[in-house]
């Protein structure tokens, strides 16, 4: 990855900034679209650390714009063909450390839940399952081992945070509070449809998807979308089908690469985060191309 196109914050003078997430920057174009800027940005532990993993953004971008079109025969998702970024953003001094990176949406209502899909045991489902024999209240199998798959994928729902703030896992009935049991049923229902259609494209690539996160939204319908991103290195676990062993926490192509350097660390997982060398930076980025690469073919 190019490291001049690192992009930590973006800047469009003419359109409305409605907020900077841990990744993603929101942009207002009307009442009825929004402009979405994935930069490079990178979190961990829910912190937002100093230093971006250049091209990060686009490649977040391409993976989810790609999951989007593979899983609309299961639920519609908000991205817009039109207006266009060029529509959008006329001047091409600004647009262009945009492109690849942005993309135009339906301006729609997001639940207030991420909605989280395990199909194996590892993170802070190991921990969770090590001293209770459950995974966020739901009771598994005696036995198992670290990294093994599940019987089954489970959903595990959290409450949404603000940057610098960590999520929280809740129960399905809490999740049914907040939303109400006809959308918090279909959430469900729909986030356990992608993540088996996903993972059985993924292991034929060569790419375990061992857990992930999905956000969704309603329109002025009620109707259900898929929203935010899809199955990238930044909200999956992916690990090499050629690698995978029970009983080890598998090398990846996500995140993890990141989080284990950081616990080598003396820090409390609090902002601000530390600075990442160099070679860290350059070796989480190549880990995100791959994966781009082993699932997309480009």
């Amino acid at each position: 990855m190019n490291a001049t196109a690192a992009l930590y914050e973006s800047n469009i003078p003419h359109l409305k900034l409605l907020a900077r997430g841990k990744v993603r920057d929101m942009y207002e174009i009307d009442d009825q679209h929004l402009l979405i800027v994935t930069t490079d940005r990178m979190s961990a532990f829910d912190v937002i650390l100093p230093d971006p993993i250049p091209g990060k953004g686009r490649v977040l971008t391409q993976v989810s714009n790609f999951w989007f079109e593979k899983m609309q025969d299961i639920i519609p998702n908000h991205l817009c063909n039109s207006p266009t970024l060029a529509d959008v953003v006329p001047d091409s001094a600004i647009r262009q450390p945009l492109e690849g990176r942005s993309i135009v949406v339906k301006r729609l209502k997001p639940l207030p839940v991420e909605a989280i899909v395990r199909g194996y045991l590892i993170g802070s489902g190991w921990k969770d399952y090590q001293k209770t024999g459950e995974v966020c209240g739901i009771r598994l199998p005696a036995g198992l081992q670290q990294a093994q798959q599940l019987p089954e994928p489970i959903y595990t729902p959290s409450s949404k945070a603000e940057a610098g703030v960590h999520d929280e896992n809740i129960s399905f009935a809490d999740s049914v509070a907040l939303m109400g049991q006809d959308i918090a049923e279909k959430v469900r229902v729909t986030s356990l449809k992608i993540y088996s259609a996903a993972a059985e494209y993924a292991r034929q690539r060569g790419i375990i998807i061992a857990d992930t996160k999905f956000e969704f939204g309603l329109d002025a319908h009620d109707e259900l979308y898929l929203i935010d991103e899809a199955l990238t290195p930044d909200s999956s676990r992916f690990w090499p089908v050629e690698q995978y062993q029970v009983g080890i926490s598998p090398p990846s192509f996500d995140k993890q690469y990141l989080r284990d350097y950081l616990e080598t660390l003396d820090w409390n997982k609090t902002a601000p985060g530390p600075k990442l060398p160099a070679e860290v930076s350059a070796k989480c980025g190549e880990k995100y191309q791959e994966a781009q690469f082993k699932l997309l073919g480009a």
